[in-house]
């Protein structure tokens, strides 16, 4: 294969000149390029976009961190980053990590090697101590509230909106309020679980660690939270749940077991995803498609680092 040294000794002229016809250098004698381009022609010769790319200190790739690729609120996200992605003629590198943390440093080590220019994280699995490690080599975007620390970030106030949610619950007659949840860790988490805690001890009730249902995501996680709904003694009158899937499931396996939505349980979810409308379920809608986009611009402004609050909207229907 012909390399750019075989295209300037046939063209009659400097690896210089050779390279700046590459480029769309404006200084080139029209004989010269001319020569170039017929050099190239006959050693059917194709640039390395990449090289290309990289002489001016940018690949025009972007990573996003998923931990999942297959779950609706992570596919609205990264529809968002793709759309606004493709205005601005950027690609996407898209790493699943299972929130397995040597998945989620591949992909900081990418950012250190220049292999992508910018790097979003929409759910992190590691620690800031980490992350601080690579932030020299690049912008990092986190979709999480990250004020105090040196990246971009957009985020929803969790603390504030699962207060909101909380006391909507409760002004609804629910004093016995529980809530489903994703994982356990994660910043997210650590916000919600603490506007819960404060939320129960000012209404009076004690905190009750059975009112409390990890690994809530898909709709079958619904259907295991009734199963040990029924296995208690004193079950909450009232779910949050941070899931329009799993709510959904849970409201189906409740219509299937004779519990009553909302006389014997009311649910309210997450998100507001098409299916939470099709089940009428009342839910708190985040606009992802938007916070997707927001990332995306974050990422691509190297020269700052900014911070967008994102708010919800409460979409009121027949579950509580």
């Amino acid at each position: 294969m012909a390399n750019i040294k075989d295209i300037a000794k046939r063209a009659g002229v400097s690896v210089t000149t050779v390279s700046r016809v590459l480029n769309n250098h404006p200084y080139v004698r029209e004989d010269k390029r001319e020569a170039v381009l017929q050099a190239m022609e006959e050693f059917n010769y194709q640039r390395n976009i990449n090289a290309v790319h990289l002489s001016k200190g940018e690949t025009l790739l972007i990573g996003v961190v998923v931990p999942f690729t297959n779950h609706p609120y992570f596919g609205l996200l990264v529809e968002g980053i793709a759309n606004e992605a493709m205005k601005n003629n950027y690609k996407l590198v898209l790493f699943q990590t299972n929130y397995e943390e040597a998945r989620e440093i591949e992909a900081l080590k990418m950012l250190q090697h220049k292999q992508i220019d910018s790097l979003i994280i929409c759910s992190r699995i590691c620690s800031w101590e980490v992350i601080s490690q690579f932030t020299e080599y690049g912008p990092i975007v986190l979709c999480e509230d990250a004020r105090n620390q040196d990246v971009s970030s957009t985020f929803i106030d969790h603390y504030m909106t699962f207060t909101n949610a909380l006391e909507y619950l409760h002004n609804k007659g629910h004093q016995k309020i529980g809530y489903c949840i994703g994982r356990r860790s994660g910043a997210n988490s650590r916000q919600r679980g603490k506007a819960y805690a404060d939320f129960v001890r000012r209404i009076g009730e004690s905190y009750n660690e059975d009112y409390i249902f990890y690994e809530c995501l898909n709709f079958e996680h619904g259907e295991e939270v009734v199963q040990r709904l029924l296995n208690m003694d004193n079950p909450p009158s009232a779910l949050l749940v941070t899931s329009d899937f799993a709510a959904a499931g849970i409201v189906t396996s409740c219509r299937e077991k004779g519990i009553r939505i909302p006389e014997d349980l009311a649910i309210m979810g997450f998100d507001n995803q098409p299916i939470a409308k099709i089940m009428h379920i009342t839910t708190l809608e985040i606009p992802l498609v938007q916070m997707g986009k927001k990332l995306m611009l974050q990422a691509i402004d190297s020269e700052s680092h900014t911070h967008e609050e994102i708010s919800v909207k409460l979409i009121e229907r027949q579950t509580v």
